[in-house]
């Protein structure tokens, strides 16, 4: 069993590795033919095959269902039914899943079933899981930011099923058409977290914590929260995980055996049978309240194999249990495989098997919980590397004292609280407060090891051979007890931990302009130094490109301190990120052309003929001449000159005033091969002149996707194709490098066309 769920798990991760999307791989069907073949190798190629094949076959269902592009960023009036639990977002934002049924204009109703992720920002309703509403809204596919190191939204989305975004318009009539027509899941989940919250409105920390540990909701949950989960590895505790879930099994298991026998039902039934049919029962329950995520998927099968395996003659083996798990959940859903918790969750439970099932050797219970603490985060170390970059050093101390403390004073009370308030609500209180006052003393020790210096470590890009050999070294030092083996695992180890960031030779120049939306943020390298030009937006949701962009990439880099950052004036769009990066950065020098308007007050203002060198490298500041020039026009202009003599422009959000000006100074120090777009492609830029004097090889605008301004604007592209120049959009691209190698020509790549799902999740990338 173990070998043909792994051959499963093979097939299903190669589709989703090179996405055959013209429909060619039905061709390899059949191979499945050798599944009658009796040689067993030949069987699991035939599983890997129907595995690979299934997961095409769920994907082109689920792409089936495609917002047409006729009505991406118009008003439609649609009608359909809230789905899942709203959430309630800071500054009174609206987030909620919502399952379209049709469209309607003047010819009726049309059928449009899509399930789709709103926003309504201002003046919300009030709206409730299963009610139908009648709505205005306006849609896009699927698309998010596209960069190394970043979170990538659009593999959630298309792991969730979600098949558009967009937000609730105001204007209209937004009105609900029909209450929920039954008792749901969601409304009960609802119904309970609304009594947790009314019951602890004075602890707002608990609350939040209380309502993802009991009902899966972390709608409440604040980035302050996450980033203490993160920093200690314990965010698996605080949401409804499998550990919870085989804990309420167990409970339940022991408590129904106890009072069964106590009752003297043994002679109708045994009592470990009842207790089995009872844990499965309550394993079910918390899975569903929890949303039915892929850790509560694999503890309810997991729980189930273990409990019906009392009523069979021969138990499974622990490592068969696991294997069918394995097997269900990707049969039920092949594209759970595509989530961090797929991994997270069976990794961890094959590292715990692998560790404890046969290496006991006589050793103490409370030697062998110790070495297991201490070395599962080694073993986890391959996917929180690979989906996280990041690892916590103080997690095997921080799960020491928490892992004990959730499952026996926050778990049992939480839970009996949450059934009293349907049993007997006056319980309910004492319960949830005893719940509340656990979870706050937890908390108060968490963040007293999330302060600890260095506890928390970003982990640079690996590649695919680094992946491979960090899984042979860990296994080798996990497997054997054998001094020369773990020796060799050791060695196996040390070249990826130790393998240095790859960088640009002396006199070269890499530039990375990234992909932050209606905004811009650029990253310069040279060999020993690293430029950030502007910072991206951040939003009045709380949302920071600084913190979600530039700094996972510059982590994915490998760097840790920031020789420079120029922030070309003042504007959200290319400032608001600013604070997240210096707060994540040691960094040097600061440069603005607005500075007086900066958070910052170490910040120097750009002044044109400013100039220095990294690595034969030059730089220079071409603009403003003057303190006369404020918003778009103080932008700070920076020229950036290779050895070989290429250079690339960065002008800001300069316009036509200021073109002029430079053509009229220094029209000599113009030329440039590549050109980071003025404005973002406004009219009010790239005049003629300009881009004339210019003269790119390649220009990138850095733009929004289907943004409310249609930059580029079409007759500024016009201009530059005129000039001949090739021109990229990082709302098309995701992230655009460029390197300028001496003796080579430019080398260009990018994000989306080398993501290996980028064309499917976003469906949005150039041709």
């Amino acid at each position: 069993m173990l070998y043909s769920a792994l051959a499963t798990l093979a097939g299903i991760s190669v589709f989703l590795v090179f996405m055959p999307l013209d429909g060619w791989w039905f061709a390899v069907a059949p191979l499945v033919g050798l599944l009658f073949v009796p040689r067993k190798s030949c069987r699991f190629i035939a599983i890997a095959v129907a595995g690979f094949l299934w997961c095409g076959w769920c994907l082109h269902a689920l792409l089936a269902q495609q917002l047409p592009r006729a009505l991406e960023n118009r008003d439609l009036q649609v009608e359909g039914a809230i789905q899942g639990l709203p959430e309630t977002r800071a500054g009174g934002r609206l987030r909620f899943v919502f399952d379209i049924d049709c469209y309607r204009d003047a010819g009726g109703c049309h059928a449009l079933p899509l399930k789709v992720r709103l926003n309504w920002y201002r003046d919300a309703a009030e709206v409730h899981p299963g009610e139908r509403w009648q709505l205005r809204v306006r849609l896009k596919r699927p698309h998010g930011f596209a960069n190394p190191g970043g979170f990538d939204y659009e593999r959630w989305l298309l792991a969730a099923g979600i098949r558009a975004t967009g937000y609730v318009r105001n204007k209209g009539n937004n009105r609900r058409i029909s209450g929920p027509s039954a008792v749901t899941i969601h409304t009960t989940r609802e119904w309970l977290a609304g009594g947790l919250s009314n019951r602890l409105a004075d602890h707002p920390v608990a609350t939040a914590l209380l309502r993802a540990l009991g009902v899966g909701d972390r709608s409440r949950m604040t980035d302050a929260q996450w980033d203490v989960l993160r920093t200690t590895g314990t965010g698996h505790l605080l949401a409804i995980s499998g550990l919870h879930v085989g804990l309420v099994a167990g409970l339940l298991f022991g408590l129904v055996r106890y009072t069964w026998a106590r009752a003297g039902l043994c002679r109708y039934w045994p009592a470990r049978h009842a207790a089995a049919i009872a844990s499965i029962v309550a394993a079910l329950g918390y899975a569903v309240l929890s949303g039915f995520q892929v850790p509560a998927q694999r503890a309810l099968v997991m729980i189930t194999l273990f409990m019906l395996s009392g009523f069979a003659a021969q138990k499974p083996s622990p490592w068969q249990t696991w294997s069918l798990a394995l097997w269900l959940v990707m049969w039920l859903d092949p594209l759970s495989v595509l989530t961090p918790g797929f991994w997270l969750s069976f990794g961890a439970v094959a590292a715990i098997l692998y560790l404890s099932v046969g290496h006991q050797g006589g050793q103490s219970k409370w030697y062998s919980i110790g070495r297991l603490q201490l070395l599962l985060p080694l073993a986890l170390l391959v996917p929180g590397w690979v989906w996280f970059r990041q690892v916590s050093v103080v997690a095997p101390l921080a799960n020491l004292l928490a892992i004990p403390w959730t499952g026996l004073l926050v778990v049992p009370p939480l839970l009996a609280g949450l059934v009293s308030l349907l049993l007997w609500p006056a319980a309910a209180t004492v319960f949830l407060g005893m719940a509340a006052i656990s979870v706050g003393l937890l908390w108060q020790g968490l963040e007293w090891f999330s302060r600890w210096p260095g506890s928390l470590l970003y982990l640079p890009a690996i590649t695919p051979q680094g992946v491979t050999l960090l899984v042979a070294g860990v296994t080798a030092v996990l497997a054997s007890r054998a001094l020369p083996v773990r020796l060799a695992g050791l060695m196996l180890l040390l070249p990826v931990m130790l393998a240095p960031a790859t960088r640009p030779e002396n006199g070269n120049v890499w530039l990375t302009v990234l992909d932050v939306g209606q905004g811009l943020s650029a990253v310069i390298q040279t060999q020993r130094h690293v430029l950030v030009f502007d910072a991206g937006p951040s939003f009045r949701s709380g949302f920071d490109t600084g913190e979600a962009v530039v700094t996972p990439y510059l982590h994915w880099l490998d760097y840790n301190f920031l020789d420079r950052l120029i922030i070309s004036h003042a504007d959200n769009d290319h400032a608001g990120g600013a604070v997240a990066i210096r707060a994540m950065f040691h960094n040097g020098r600061i440069d603005s052309g607005e500075a007086d308007k900066l958070e910052f007050t170490d910040v120097h203002r750009c002044r044109a003929g400013q100039h220095w060198e990294w690595d034969r490298v030059q730089f220079e500041i071409l603009s403003p001449a003057g303190e006369g020039e404020s918003g778009n026009n103080a932008s700070c202009v920076l020229r950036v000159t290779a050895r070989d003599g290429r250079s690339i422009l960065l002008p800001g959000d300069i316009e036509r005033r200021v073109e002029r000006r430079l053509l009229q100074q220094v029209a000599h120090k113009l030329p440039a091969s590549v050109l980071l777009a003025p404005h973002h492609g406004s009219r009010t830029s790239s005049s003629a002149e300009f881009v004339s004097a210019v003269d790119p090889e390649l220009v990138i605008f850095s733009t929004g996707y289907l943004n409310r301004f249609g930059f580029p604007r079409s007759d500024v592209s016009e201009r530059y194709r005129q000039q001949g120049a090739v021109q990229l959009n990082t709302a098309n691209e995701g992230s655009i490098q460029v390197h300028i190698d001496a003796d080579h020509p430019l080398f260009i790549s990018r994000y989306r066309r080398l993501r290996h799902f980028g064309a499917v999740a976003g469906s949005a990338a150039a041709p």
